[in-house]
């Protein structure tokens, strides 16, 4: 059977009793996921959805997540996960795009109300005929009038059921691009994208079977999240504690309280962890368990790796991937000297090239070109799209948008996205090798780089920088510095000291909200 619900049934059958997923004083062992999973896929058959049929998911990181995640796989439907944040329309649009014939839905909470967004955007398309609200009380009645409940959807059904056989080219996931160009586009995942994407994850991870326990602070909706941590971890039995909500403190509690071995994050993640270190906390313990730190998601500060090294002991592997590319397709090399900076070379089985706007492939070392990739970690294509996906596809390589540049041993680095790049006075500006002198001053924490136009030069470079606890500088005095330290068409001559920047539900910095 190649279905992707084969990593909780294999680890459910070996290890039975050992946690699988933790939340607060709340441990259910991989036995009880199994079994919740199966329930979910026998409620899915009885309501006729049939294999292929697509089911929409909308949950925070609880162990209801998994349990839909798996149990839809279980019954051969294609599960469909969306943002959080989403609004009714979105809800709508998701729903109606990929065919959904059932969404279940986390209630929420007064302050953010997905359930009744869900069912606004439910109650918007003809073809979903199934609801199914996610109570934090299984035995609560629905607060959204016409729903079912999970706890009452699942009340009396089986704990047992045979998963369909599906092939390894079925589509297995869709993921919803974020739409930074037109409309969201669903990228098509296969089960063999996804199960050999995870699997080289753990062979990359030196992970050991019911060894590993993760902080899985990233959203699970995430592509990342999802293969790194919960499919990975799953396939190999490792105990996931679960954070709905990223909350650094909160975060570093957790590893002095259970026996942390693995942190994943986006870059702001663990510039917040560095962050809440300098507490009262005990910081000796926390390096003792964890062996094992990745970021991915965007570009990591060199800044960032050096701290992590000097007050956890831990280096942070850096990986790079997309939605479109299950999601890891480069990843630093255990077996070699990491270089902080880099993303790393191409994972097992997948080729990496860089090329122009005309797909020739661009030669030499250090020479910018953009990111293409091809193996068995390329989407299937977008969803009733060929279009967009003849766009990004030829012969089996996939261009991301990335441009980046490979040194003479064979390392890339991301210089930036194609779209983020700035043009200076005919001059190309990346505004992540801006972002990192900025980071080098004593006085920064954290800084985002964007262009902003100018009546002569086109554009100009502006940046917005955090500054550390306890330092003060000048927005002047930031400009005079970085005019030292970069050529004169690199350096901001606007920059602005902000309290916070804007965010995504993943934690990526939302720079089209900067101006």
């Amino acid at each position: 059977m190649y279905n992707l619900s084969v990593f909780l049934e294999d680890s459910a059958r070996r290890y039975p009793d050992r946690d699988a997923l933790v939340l607060g004083d709340r441990r259910l062992t991989y036995a009880q996921v199994d079994a919740a999973a199966n329930q979910v896929a026998n409620l899915l058959v009885s309501r006729g959805i049939e294999p292929g049929d697509k089911v929409g998911l909308t949950c925070p990181n609880l162990p209801y997540f998994p349990i839909v995640y798996y149990g839809a796989l279980k019954a051969g439907a294609v599960i469909v996960p969306m943002n959080v944040l989403n609004k009714g329309r979105e809800v709508a649009y998701y729903l109606d795009d990929s065919g959904a014939k059932a969404y279940f839905c986390f209630e929420g909470t007064p302050e953010m109300p997905m359930g009744q967004e869900g069912w606004q955007g439910f109650s918007q398309v003809d073809g979903c005929e199934h609801f199914f609200l996610i109570t934090a009380d299984p035995a609560a009645a629905s607060s959204v009038e016409g729903a079912a409940t999970f706890g009452q959807a699942l009340a009396g059904r089986s704990p047992v059921f045979e998963s369909v056989s599906t092939d390894e080219t079925d589509t297995a996931v869709i993921l919803y691009t974020s739409g930074t160009t037109g409309q969201p586009k669903g990228a098509e995942l296969s089960h063999s994208n996804l199960v050999i994407n995870a699997l080289t994850c753990n062979r990359l991870f030196g992970s050991a079977p019911a060894q590993d326990s993760h902080v899985v602070a990233l959203p699970l909706f995430h592509t990342f999240g999802a293969t790194v941590q919960m499919n990975a971890g799953f396939s190999m039995a490792s105990t996931l504690h679960l954070v709905p909500r990223f909350d650094a403190e909160q975060v570093v509690a957790l590893m002095q309280r259970e026996t942390i071995t693995f942190f994943a994050g986006v870059p702001t993640m663990w510039w917040g962890i560095l962050r809440a270190l300098d507490g009262d906390v005990d910081v000796e313990r926390i390096a003792a368990n964890l062996r094992r730190g990745v970021s991915g998601g965007a570009s990591l500060p060199v800044e960032i790796i050096k701290q992590t090294q000097e007050k956890l002991g831990v280096q942070i592997l850096e990986g790079y991937g997309l939605s479109e590319t299950s999601p890891v397709a480069t990843f630093s090399d255990p077996d070699r000297d990491p270089r902080p900076g880099s993303i790393g070379v191409p994972i097992w089985g997948v080729e990496v090239r860089l090329v122009d706007s005309e797909w020739n492939t661009v030669e030499g070392a250090d020479e910018v070109g953009e990111l293409a990739v091809r193996g068995h970690l390329v989407m299937k294509g977008y969803l009733n799209r060929p279009e967009a996906t003849a766009e990004v596809m030829n012969n089996g390589w996939f261009r991301t948008g990335d441009l980046a540049r490979r040194d003479a041993d064979g390392f890339y680095y991301i210089v930036d996205r194609s779209k983020d790049m700035i043009i200076r006075g005919g001059y190309n500006v990346y505004p992540r090798e801006v972002e990192e002198v900025l980071m080098s001053h004593p006085a920064v924490s954290l800084a985002a780089v964007i262009g902003i136009p100018h009546d002569s030069h086109g554009e100009e470079v502006k940046a917005f920088v955090i500054l550390e606890d306890g330092k003060t500088i000048t927005a002047d005095e930031l400009v005079a510095w970085g005019k030292e330290q970069m050529a004169a068409y690199k350096y901001p001559r606007v920059v602005e000291v902000v309290d916070g920047l804007p965010m995504t539900a993943t934690g990526k910095i939302l720079k089209r909200e900067l101006s």
